[in-house]
């Protein structure tokens, strides 16, 4: 019996082999291949202990089910996408759990173009598909499919490499980058072969053990070490890659790492001097200076749910040249529409390359606002909760935004509450113009949940 619980919103994951073993990667590859009545699929993987063993079993699934695999080998979540809609694959999936810890491995899957696979749309049915046992038959075969050389070529045709070479600063560039032993410094030692910087490397080799700290730099005691070094050394600034390095968190040169908004309005500011009037798109709990920031060199500013699933698409309704969110995903309309940790990274050098000013100064001139940590409270009943909440905020004389959750927009402060989409919880973000009235706003609605 599958366990119901690793059919995500986003992806399919969970503890290996309790939740998801080599049965259930076998039965994925077979109704992913039913599902999309493909012939081809391009199939990579991260690190983890369980991934070989997995890609055996999926791969498996897919021939079985008439199917080619293109094996990827051993690459990084985006550079599955890159493959995608480089080569016009029908289909993609990654084995892995992203940042979770070693334990956990997954999938997360697309289809052409690189557009995903959620539950809205893709991963519902292929778990009925499973449970329905009702799989297309054929047979299939491997390929082996290297991508690196292509991959790399295509993140660094986002920049110009001689914007990076001195004079255009004092000294190269020197960059500290902590990929915590995930996938991520397989293209990272590639990418500073063409990179006139100098790499300070931190867990740039792939160990599926994570030895040194967990591959997930949203959380601080995760980055505390990469904060330290980049102050220690005096370095321009730093990068901290996730375990499949689709997200990127960077360190600026005094050792804060940066609101994913943050990094947003300055790739948004990079991107508008090359394309002026370009779209863009960020999520709701972004910080509002990737709005301002975009409005001020001219480009128009969408706003989205939190999620790939809803940014992607509405990038390409609106042909928007970039999309962020604040949990270090950056899209690229020329990447597919896809995600890349990796394309943002080099167009962050290329910004602060091209600066009088180190990367602090830059952030300090355009962040005016404070904001707290993603913040989770607990509840019984999700509906109801959000349905008294609701009635408090209007009772408080508040107009709503129901676009993702409930938000709320002034020209002081902005909040949002919205559900989880796998846990009993209401995430609540908070960005205001004082610290005063953020500890305000934070305490008033703390009481909203007693």
């Amino acid at each position: 019996m599958i366990d119901e619980a690793i059919f995500k919103a986003y992806d399919i994951r969970g503890i290996y082999p309790d939740q998801l073993n080599e049965d259930i990667a076998y039965k994925v590859g077979r109704a992913l291949v039913t599902y999309l009545n493909c012939d081809q699929i391009a199939v990579g993987q991260d690190v983890r202990l369980s991934s070989p063993s997995l890609f055996e079993s999926l791969a498996r699934g897919i021939n079985d089910s008439g199917a080619d695999v293109y094996h990827l080998g051993v690459i990084s979540t985006d550079g599955m996408y890159f493959a995608v809609g480089k080569y016009g694959f029908p289909a993609g999936i990654m084995i892995t759990a992203s940042h979770n810890p070693g334990q956990y491995n997954g999938f997360k899957m697309c289809r052409e173009k690189a557009i995903p696979l959620s539950g809205d749309e893709g991963i519902d049915e292929i778990r009925e598909i499973i449970n329905k046992g009702q799989f297309r038959e054929g047979t299939g075969k491997i390929v082996e499919k290297i991508i690196t050389e292509d991959y790399v070529e295509h993140i660094l045709g986002f920049i110009n490499v001689n914007n990076l070479k001195p004079p255009a600063v004092e000294h190269p560039l020197r960059v500290v980058v902590d990929c915590g032993n995930g996938v991520g410094g397989i293209f990272i030692k590639k990418l500073f072969e063409y990179l006139p910087c100098k790499l300070i490397p931190m867990y740039l080799e792939p160990d599926g053990n994570f030895p040194n700290h967990l591959p997930n730099p949203i959380e601080p005691e995760n980055t505390q070490e990469i904060r330290q070094k980049v102050v220690d050394i005096n370095a321009d600034l730093g990068a901290a890659f996730d375990g499949d390095a689709d997200r990127v968190f960077l360190v600026d040169n005094k050792g804060r790492v940066l609101n994913g908004g943050i990094v947003g309005a300055l790739i948004a500011r990079s991107l508008l001097h090359k394309e002026p009037q370009s779209k863009f798109v960020y999520n709701i709990i972004c910080s509002r200076v990737m709005r301002e920031m975009v409005e001020k060199y001219g480009g128009t500013a969408i706003k989205s749910r939190v999620g790939h699933a809803f940014i992607k698409p509405l990038m390409r309704k609106y042909d928007a040249i970039f999309g962020a969110e604040h949990s270090g995903h950056f899209y690229f309309r020329d990447n597919f529409y896809a995600d890349s940790g990796l394309i943002a990274f080099v167009i962050i050098l290329e910004l602060v390359s091209q600066e009088n000013e180190d990367l602090a100064q830059l952030v300090d001139k355009i962040d005016n606002r404070f904001r707290i940590d993603e913040t989770n409270f607990q509840v019984d009943d999700i509906s109801e909760k959000m349905k008294e909440l609701e009635r408090k905020l209007k009772t408080k004389g508040y107009t709503i935004d129901k676009l993702d959750g409930l938000t709320v927009e002034m020209d002081d402060f902005w909040f949002n509450l919205r559900p989880s989409n796998t846990e009993p919880l209401i995430r609540m973000n908070i960005e205001a113009k004082s610290q005063e009235l953020l500890e305000e706003k934070k305490k008033e609605l703390a009481r909203l949940f007693r």
